[in-house]
């Protein structure tokens, strides 16, 4: 799977996986973010949505705000719970997760 259709205001948007950086849940929304610089694009899914319809292999939820491009992680800090992203983004990495998120990039 190299990419996903998202429904959004303006109608069906084709997204390159390789593209995104990460996605942000804002309540009932999601932000995604994309490694062209272009706009963020805001859709009406939750981020739980996006979990079950992206490769697990590819992105990890991080926090519970936040699913995140392995791709795109240039440094992560696991004593302060920050990653590093390539668009120069810093996020956290949740207590809970921490472990998990190890794991995976280890893996």
């Amino acid at each position: 799977m190299n990419n996903i259709s998202i429904a959004t205001n303006k109608g069906i948007s084709l997204l390159c996986l390789q593209n995104i950086i990460r996605i942000q849940s804002i309540s009932n929304y999601s932000k995604i973010y994309f490694a062209d610089k272009s706009h963020p694009l805001t859709v009406a899914k939750v981020l739980h949505w996006f979990e079950d319809h992206l490769p697990a292999e590819m992105f990890l939820r991080t926090h519970r705000t936040h699913l995140v491009n392995r791709d795109h992680i240039i440094n992560v800090v696991l004593s302060s719970q920050k990653m590093q992203l390539s668009n120069g983004e810093q996020i956290g990495i949740s207590k809970r997760r921490k472990q998990w998120v190890k794991q995976r990039l280890c893996a």
